[in-house]
C-alpha cells in the first residue's frame, strides 16, 4: 500500500470530493464544496514529491519533470478511482485528486429528471453536458452511459483525459481510450472511432476546433455522441461551439449543428441544507424544431424563452430547477440567489442580505 493511500481513505470516510496537497501547506479536503484543513504536518517539497512519485508511472514522472503539468488516473481497488493533476507552484509541487466513486450512481439516485434517461436511448445526434469545473458533469454522463449500458446492446467508446468512471459490460461492450496513453489526442481518437464501429461515443471534453468538428460530424453520420463543454447555459453552449470556427465557416456550422444537436444539459451544484450532500440543478434544452431554427438563424439569445415554454418536451430552465429545490427546503435562499439567472425572482427569499453587491 502506498503511503498516500491513507489520505484517500480519509477522503472516503469524510465524504470529500477533492484532496489538495501542496508544498508549504497542510493537506486540505473539499467537503460539500468547502475546503477543510487536515490536522497534519505542513508538507515539505521533497516529502510531497516522494508521496506523489510513489503512485506515478515512470513515464509520467518524466513528463511532469519536463512540463510542470500532469494529468492521469489512479485507482485503489475496492475503494475508488482518482483523477489526478500535478503542477508546480511557488513553494514546490502541488497536486489535486478528484474522487471518482467505484459505484456509479443511477439517474434516479442522482435525482435527475427522467428525460435524461431518454437521451441515453437516442439513435444518433449530439448531446452536450455543460457547466463549470466541479459541477458534476462526469457524474451525470456516467449515469446516462449506465442507463444505455443496461438498456441497449451496442458498442460504447469513451475518449477521456484521463479515464474516469469504468462501467462493467452489462448489455453493451465498452472500450475506454485515454489521451496520451492509448491515443495522441481527442481529434486523433475521434478520427479512429469512425472506423471502430461505435454506436455511442463519449468525448471527455470538446477543447478545440478539430475535436468539435469531428464530434459534430460523428453525430451527423449516425452516431450518438455525448460530450462536455465548460459553459454555463444552453444558449452560451451553442454560441461557444459556433465561435470555435472561423467567421467564414460559422454559417455552415450553424446549419450542421442545428441538424446534429439533440440536447444540452447545463448544470450547477448546490449544497443541500437538509442533509450532508450536494445536488445539481439542471437547465435542459431539447432540440425541438423551434430550437433548431433559432440555431440556424443565429438567434440563440431566444433559446431561454423556448426552454421556458417547452416543459412538455422535458425542457426546464435553471431558475425553475433552483426554485423547486428552494421551495422543498433543500437549498438556502442565499445560494439560490447567488447562482440563479433572474435575481429579482429570488430576492424575496434573501431578506435584506445581498451577498453579491455587483448584482444590486
Amino acid at each position: 500500500m502506498a503511503q498516500i493511500d491513507a489520505f484517500f481513505k480519509l477522503m472516503n470516510e469524510q465524504g470529500a470530493s477533492d484532496l489538495h496537497l501542496s508544498s508549504g501547506s497542510q493537506p486540505i479536503l473539499r467537503i460539500r464544496g468547502e475546503l477543510e484543513r487536515i490536522k497534519y504536518n505542513v508538507l515539505e517539497n521533497d516529502e510531497l514529491k516522494t508521496l506523489l512519485y510513489e503512485i506515478t508511472p515512470e513515464e509520467k514522472i518524466k513528463q511532469f519533470e519536463e512540463t510542470g503539468d500532469l494529468d492521469f488516473a489512479y485507482e485503489i481497488p475496492g475503494l475508488a478511482r482518482y483523477r489526478v493533476n500535478f503542477f508546480r507552484q511557488l513553494y514546490g509541487v502541488g497536486a489535486v485528486f478528484r474522487e471518482i466513486p467505484s459505484k456509479i450512481a443511477t439517474v434516479e439516485e442522482l435525482g435527475l429528471p427522467m428525460v435524461i434517461k431518454r437521451l441515453a436511448l437516442l439513435p444518433k445526434g449530439l448531446v452536450l453536458v455543460t457547466g463549470p469545473t466541479g459541477s458534476g458533469k462526469s457524474t451525470t454522463l456516467a449515469a446516462i452511459i449506465d442507463h444505455a449500458n443496461r438498456s441497449r446492446k451496442d458498442h460504447i467508446l469513451t475518449i477521456e483525459d484521463p479515464i474516469e468512471f469504468v462501467h462493467p459490460n452489462i448489455n453493451c461492450t465498452i472500450n475506454y481510450r485515454e489521451i496520451g496513453r492509448h491515443t495522441r489526442s481527442f481529434a486523433a481518437a475521434l478520427r479512429g472511432a469512425l472506423r471502430e464501429d461505435p454506436d455511442i461515443i463519449l468525448v471527455g471534453e470538446m477543447r478545440d476546433l478539430e475535436t468539435v468538428s469531428l464530434a459534430v460530424e460523428a453525430a451527423e453520420t449516425g452516431h450518438l455522441v455525448f460530450a462536455t463543454v465548460h459553459t454555463i447555459s444552453a444558449s452560451k453552449t451553442v454560441d461557444r461551439i459556433i465561435e470555435v470556427f472561423p467567421a467564414d465557416q460559422q454559417a455552415q456550422i450553424r446549419a450542421t449543428l442545428a441538424d446534429a444537436i439533440r440536447a444540452v444539459i447545463s448544470q450547477t451544484l448546490f449544497k443541500r441544507i437538509d442533509r450532508k450532500e450536494r445536488i445539481a440543478a439542471l437547465e435542459i434544452m431539447i432540440a425541438t424544431h423551434a430550437v433548431r431554427n433559432l440555431i440556424r438563424e443565429g438567434k440563440t439569445y431566444q433559446i431561454p424563452s423556448v426552454i421556458q415554454t417547452g416543459k412538455k418536451y422535458g425542457m426546464q430552465s435553471l431558475d425553475d430547477a433552483i426554485m423547486d429545490y428552494l421551495k422543498k427546503g433543500w437549498i438556502s435562499g442565499e445560494e439560490a440567489y447567488n447562482k440563479c439567472i433572474a435575481k429579482e425572482k429570488f430576492k424575496p427569499f434573501m431578506g435584506d442580505l445581498v451577498t453579491d453587491f455587483t448584482e444590486i
